[in-house]
């Protein structure tokens, strides 16, 4: 095993995709929890349709996609917000607007000027190839925001997640906090679904805190053990890829679900007991 991770080290685009890959898996596991308690678990799955979208036009006009692609999914997770709060379209109803609309865009831009080719389906799909320095420059200062905002403001992110009225009762300003939390996951998942792809990425948001939630209770034990699993299923996943050339994306979420079925696992053998 060792020798398996020293040969993954010596080559710079697998260093790079392991840098990126772990820090994203990070701040998708932190920002998770809260989203998946709220009820916005599928946000990761609509935004990365407008990533995938944003990629596809820079990509037919030669821009540079991150450039493109942050500015685009940011907006989309402001929009998103201010419709479920302000308009009778509501949380999941929202996600699949602009998740269907964003694909449908994307598809339209990439087929009436090239036609779809293998950059689209690496999108789609995710490529460790697709990893560049300024990936890994923008995933350091990511998760140093995410990690100074959960240690810095942890009682008011547990506030905000579980009661919005007494947050605000209370003086926190709620709507900065989410409108926060949606940048950061916006920025998250545009980073993440370079490696993992558009229809991948959101499992990086729904498994870590879905699988820490079947055996821990208090907010603080789940944000953790999120944690730590979504690094360890990702550092497994990437040399599962590297070591039997399957898709990183794929093999990264099979083994956040089989880590999932075995701590569902334990806690049904915890019930029966």
């Amino acid at each position: 095993m060792i020798e398996i991770i020293k040969e993954i080290l010596s080559y710079p685009f697998m260093v790079r995709a392991l840098v990126v890959g772990l820090l994203v898996s990070l701040c998708a596991a932190l920002l998770g929890v809260g989203l998946v308690l709220k009820r916005y678990s599928m946000i990761g799955d609509g935004l990365s349709h407008v990533g995938f979208a944003s990629l596809a036009i820079a990509m037919v006009f030669n821009a540079a996609p991150l450039l493109v692609s942050i500015p685009a999914v940011v907006l989309a997770a402001f929009f998103l917000l201010r419709i479920s709060e302000n308009s009778n379209i509501k949380g999941d109803a929202a996600i699949a607007i602009i998740s269907t609309s964003s694909l449908a865009i994307g598809v339209l831009a990439v087929s009436i000027k090239t036609g779809m080719n293998t950059d689209v389906c690496n999108y789609m799909f995710g490529s460790i190839l697709a990893m560049s320095k300024s990936d890994v420059r923008l995933s350091v200062i990511l998760s140093i925001v995410v990690i100074w905002m959960f240690i810095f403001f942890y009682n008011k992110l547990f506030a905000v997640t579980f009661d919005e009225n007494y947050a605000r009762a209370t003086g926190i300003k709620a709507g900065m906090f989410n409108m926060l939390i949606a940048v950061l996951t916006a920025v998250t998942i545009v980073l993440g679904m370079r490696m993992m792809g558009a229809l991948l990425i959101s499992a990086l948001i729904i498994f870590p805190a879905l699988t820490s939630m079947r055996l821990f209770k208090t907010f603080k034990s789940v944000v953790i053990s999120s944690a730590i699993i979504s690094i360890v299923c990702f550092f497994i996943g990437i040399t599962i890829s590297y070591m039997v050339a399957t898709p990183t994306g794929a093999s990264v979420v099979a083994v956040n679900l089989t880590v999932f079925i075995l701590f569902a696992g334990i806690r049904f053998a915890r019930g029966r007991i």
